[in-house]
Parts: structure tokens; sequence; C-alpha cells
């Protein structure tokens, strides 16, 4: 189930607000009494329809987000994302240069640290900037059919629009970079080139396998998602760029292997000389796993950080674990938390989530993923 940003009354804000501030107090050493801080936040939207997180506040409510996160298996590490606040920022000129400078810190050389960079808020008199990228570091995708595109079809129609709105393209590999597409206060979407010591890229080649050598794979290292909004007591973040790392199979099983992507399981196949005359020889299972050897034995040797779908299971029912003796209930939605290869072989699998829906939490913008395709941008 996905939770819309949307506008809300006077009466909700107070109320979703002071459910945050008795959250952040409750969970936040020293922080004391709640009831001062309600009543100034209740003064302050009176006066103004919203209200401004202290620097505390906003640090505890982008992290119990990203604990909010019923899609996400990396959970455990929650209490350690790095807040960048730069809620001052308006302008698409400047919020485009400190994502590229989101990508540079979270990046740290292969070391992938979790990290958010938060925007200016979206207000009652002035609507907030909007990042139309579904991700800051995205493939292009040439071509007017799907079952010819060079590059990423996800990414064909932004890569379009991109072109009509004067984007000169890139070489034409199944890599280029898109430009980040982002829209300031008050202003009309525009499209930024990122610097190319902005994006760690990985080659991808198989442990035991040189032929791979000359097939020109690679992938980005910093998944920052980009155009989802994050909403902390009732006060809507609508920029606001977050990363983890990566887990392999989001890579090999996903980007890489599904059909409507980069479809790349009967190529692996042939090079692995398997028989893929009938479904029955499980050639693509074969290969799926292949492929997922190959992107985290790449990582590896990178020296980028990655999980793999086993440990990373693992480590979300420590999570859990962790979370119930706090006495904090934990939703989760089965669909996403089981991984997209060997799902019964890892233990999230054996049990069932509830998909509870909790605030702080990081939501989906309506028309995001029209934006995310570029309609409407020219």
């Amino acid at each position: 189930m996905e939770i819309l940003h949307e506008r809300l009354t006077t009466a909700q804000t107070v109320h979703a607000a002071e459910d945050f501030v008795r959250l952040f107090h409750r969970e936040t050493p020293g922080a004391g009494d709640p009831e001062k801080r309600i009543a100034a936040v209740r003064a302050e939207i009176a006066e103004t329809g919203t209200y401004r997180h202290t620097p505390e506040e906003l640090v505890h409510g982008a992290r119990v987000a990203w604990r909010n996160s019923n899609r996400c298996i990396g959970r455990l590490y929650w209490n350690s994302l790095r807040v960048r606040d730069r809620r001052e920022l308006t302008g698409a000129d400047e919020i485009a240069a400190e994502c590229v400078e989101h990508l540079r810190e979270a990046t740290n050389g292969g070391r992938i640290r979790p990290t958010i960079t938060v925007f200016a808020q979206d207000t009652p008199d002035r609507p907030g900037p909007l990042i139309w990228s579904e991700q800051l570091v995205r493939y292009a995708g040439y071509g007017d059919h799907p079952s010819v595109t060079v590059g990423d079809p996800r990414n064909r129609e932004l890569t379009e629009a991109l072109r009509a709105l004067g984007w000169p393209g890139g070489p034409g590999t199944p890599f280029d970079h898109l430009p980040l597409v982002v829209q300031g206060c008050d202003d009309k979407p525009r499209w930024f080139d990122l610097p190319a010591d902005a994006v760690l890229e990985v080659p991808i080649e198989h442990p035991g396998a040189d032929p791979w050598s000359d097939w020109g794979l690679r992938w980005h290292a910093v998944p920052a998602i980009s155009n989802m909004c994050l909403e902390i007591g009732g006060v809507h973040y609508t920029a606001a760029p977050f990363n983890g790392w990566y887990m392999g199979t989001e890579i090999g099983a996903r980007n890489l292997g599904d059909a409507d992507r980069y479809n790349l399981l009967p190529m692996v196949a042939r090079r692995l000389g398997l028989d893929t005359g009938s479904d029955r020889s499980l050639w693509k299972d074969r290969a799926l796993v292949e492929l997922n050897r190959a992107v985290l034995h790449s990582f590896d040797r990178a020296g980028a950080t990655i999980a793999d779908h086993h440990s990373e299971s693992r480590r979300f029912l420590t999570h859990l674990a962790r979370e119930e003796r706090k006495g904090r209930e934990v939703g989760a939605d089965w669909s996403w938390i089981v991984p997209p290869i060997s799902g019964s072989a890892t233990p999230v699998f054996h049990r069932t989530y509830e998909d509870r829906q909790a605030s702080p939490a990081f939501v989906h913008h309506e028309g995001a993923r029209e934006r995310a395709r570029g309609r409407d941008l020219v």
C-alpha cells in the first residue's frame, strides 16, 4: 500500500504535529516534557498554517521515516542515517548543486553512507520544490519502442522528454547518465548534468568467466531515491533525496535481469552455454544466479558497499527483534521484503508481516510516476 502526499487541514496538521512531538520527546533522552514544545507548535500553526522543526526534530524524524519504511529490508541501520539540513534552499540551481554534493558525500570513496538531504518544506502559501528524477542517478533509454531500446527502457519516456527540452543526449551507450530534473519553488522544471566525479560506477564482471569482460556492463553504486516526499509530523518535505546501499538483487535480479529493463538473462545464458530451448532446463534461474554473483563480485572488487540477500534477510530479523524489545511494532510489505531470488532460502520468507503505515514516513507524490517519466516536462 502506498501513501500519497496530500495537503492537511489545520486540525490534521495540529494532530500530526502533537503525535510527532510526543514521539520525539519519548525517544530522545533529555528532551524533557513535550507540552511546552506542543504549545509553541500549536501557536505557530495557528499563525502560519504550518510549523518548522528544530534541527534535532528533523534528524530524528528523517531516521524514523526510514525505520517506518515497509518496503525496505535494510532498516537495521536506521539510526545511522546522516541528515543534511538544507531547508533554506528553494531554487533549482542550488538544489541541484546540493544533490551533486549529496552523491559525493554518500559515495565516500565506495564505503557508502546512508544519507538524506532535506530541502525547503511545503507551506500553505508556497509549494515545496520537486525532484522529478526517480533517482539521482538514472541511465538513459533511447529508441521509439521498448523492444529496441538502447539503455534502460524504464527511462525511455523521460529521455525523450529531456531531448525535447534541449538535452543533447549522451554518446548513445547503454549506460549514459541522464540529467537531474529539478523544479524549484514557483519555478518550471529544469535539467542539470551530473559531473562525472559525483557518480561512482562499478564495472560488472563474472568471477570465473573471462568473456564477460567485453560486455561493458556497469552500475552506479549509490541508490538515491529522489522523487518521494518526507512527511514528519504533518510537515511535507517535497524534495528529500535519500540513500542506503544496494542489495545485490536490486541490480542483478531486477535492473539488469528484468525482461522490461536490461533483459540480460538470455545473453548470460548464451555466454554460459546453457540450453535455452525449454524453461524446464531452468536456464533463467541459473543465469539469474550467475548474474547476481557477478554483481556481488564486482562491487567487492571495487571496494563499494553492497549487501547480499541472505545476510540482509538475517539482519532484518535482528531489526524486528530489536524493535519488539523496545515495544515498537514493525510494518513490512512481504512482497518487497522477500528477495526476488531464492526467497524460500531466506528467513524472511517464512513469516508474515503486517503492512501497517506509521508516521514519519516517505510517501509518494501524486503524479510522481508521471513526472519520473517526463510527462508534462515540455
